[in-house]
């Protein structure tokens, strides 16, 4: 079973890699956010460690502090001067033998708010990862023009017409179209037929031409572990008949998979010149809608995109700033309200992946290229900040809940309340890998 899971375009050792990739940088990002602030607070680190188990190499800085990888790049820590553990979590005995100077280098003997601020820093950190990552994507790469107008075609089969690079589109089938938010609204709404009239402005002109829909049954992703990976089926592929019928436009595939009804659907598709044949079975997802909530779904696993690849503008630092910090805000608000709608049983379980499913994500972000891994990473990143502020003890959450008590009562947890408050966070930070790890080997 567990072979199956493995993405086929480079095997296990591709996918680890791209796991690994993703998760070091994360966390190193993390625990260096950690170690800084902790730094800028008078607190020493004695280790900053990516990884766990026996160290491959390490060195050591002017500031007294070991860096150092291990062979298991699954996590990372920073052990702070008297700390027991790397989780921060009572002494190493060494306290009683420190001068007070010393004693407030330290995580136990620093101020309430250096400790705080030491260890919300390592989400903060994430947060602003996946701003910067994201707005570095539109400052380098760019953001769709408002216009919508064609930057490069994609590859199609050869009796498909396409638009020529710079063409402004003016409107189609009639329907006047100024931004893309204007030809995403009318692209349901086309006639089902191989070509369409297009306006466009073309080199100062406008003309009349006709070329295939905008938005084709054309495979621009594949999800890992979908009905489509799963057959084969991989992106670029062109789906030119769904149970003998002719598709034009990935609308009429959509229509095929509803009306199926979650029973087999043969699809005949083109890639590179080379015809395929596909019978896959469509399988039920819990699709978020536009205005809240979920909609389960009979779904094939593949998302579409425009018939070429949008012209675009890159965008000057503050713009990049404020669209990479509304991702980050996007990507909170739905994992909670996903979050939210699994542990009230209104969706499938199986939305929550483990480390296998999120090892297959990376790697299939990996193959896309550079511009689509480091996305991924950036959603990652704004996905594990926001899994380390839950008020559970073991997580910096849990830290945080710590010294608002203290702030409260003016004296921390007792050291045994503590301990045995971490080691339910510890027990339920394990059932909850345990349970994510079972979805990735039982759902389908």
């Amino acid at each position: 079973m567990f072979a199956d899971l493995i993405p086929q375009f480079g095997g296990l050792i591709w996918t680890i890699l791209a796991f690994v990739l993703a998760l070091s940088i994360i966390v190193a990002i993390h625990e260096y956010g950690h170690y800084i602030v902790g730094r800028w607070c008078g607190i020493k680190a004695d280790v900053f460690s990516i990884g766990f188990g026996p160290i491959l190499f390490s060195r050591m800085d002017r500031h007294g502090t070991r860096w150092q990888m291990a062979a298991l790049p699954l996590g990372g820590y920073v052990k702070f001067r008297g700390d027991g553990n790397a989780a921060s979590v009572g002494d190493d005995g060494t306290l009683e033998e420190m001068t007070p100077e010393e004693r407030a280098q330290t995580m136990t003997g620093a101020s309430l708010w250096r400790r705080a601020a030491t260890v919300a820093a390592g989400p903060v950190f994430n947060f602003i990862l996946s701003i910067l990552l994201f707005a570095g994507m539109v400052m380098f790469l760019g953001r769709p023009t408002e216009m919508p107008t064609v930057g490069q075609t994609v590859l199609l089969p050869p009796e498909m017409i396409q638009l020529e690079p710079g063409d402004q589109i003016l409107s189609i089938a009639g329907n006047p179209i100024e931004t893309f938010a204007d030809l995403n609204n009318v692209v349901r709404d086309l006639p089902s037929v191989p070509l369409l009239p297009y306006e466009v402005l073309r080199d100062g002109s406008v003309i009349e031409v006709e070329a295939t829909p905008p938005m084709p049954a054309r495979a621009d992703t594949v999800q890992p572990r979908s009905a489509a990976w799963d057959i084969g089926m991989r992106p670029g592929d062109v789906i030119l008949t769904a149970e003998g019928n002719p598709l034009y436009s990935f609308s009429d595939l959509q229509a095929v998979v509803k009306a199926a009804d979650g029973e087999t659907v043969t699809l005949t598709a083109w890639r590179d010149g080379e015809i395929l044949d596909f019978i896959l079975q469509p399988r039920m997802r819990d699709v978020p809608l536009p205005d809240g909530g979920f909609e389960r779904r009979a779904l094939i696993g593949i998302t579409s995109s425009l018939a070429f690849e949008p012209a675009t503008v890159r965008s000057g630092p503050i713009e990049a700033i404020s669209f990479g910090g509304q991702q980050v805000w996007s990507i909170l608000g739905r994992s909670l309200s996903s979050l939210g709608y699994i542990i009230t049983g209104k969706i499938s379980t199986c939305n929550l992946s483990g480390p296998i499913g999120i090892a297959q994500t990376s790697a299939v972000a990996a193959s896309h290229g550079a511009a689509t891994f480091i996305g991924f990473i950036a959603l990652l990143s704004a996905a594990v900040g926001m899994l380390n502020l839950f008020p559970i003890p073991v997580l910096d959450g849990g830290h945080l809940v710590f010294h608002a008590y203290e702030a409260v009562r003016g004296k921390p947890p007792s050291d045994n309340a503590v301990r045995i408050l971490m080691m339910i966070g510890i027990a339920l930070m394990g059932a909850l890998m345990v349970f994510a790890l079972f979805n990735d080997l039982t759902c389908a």
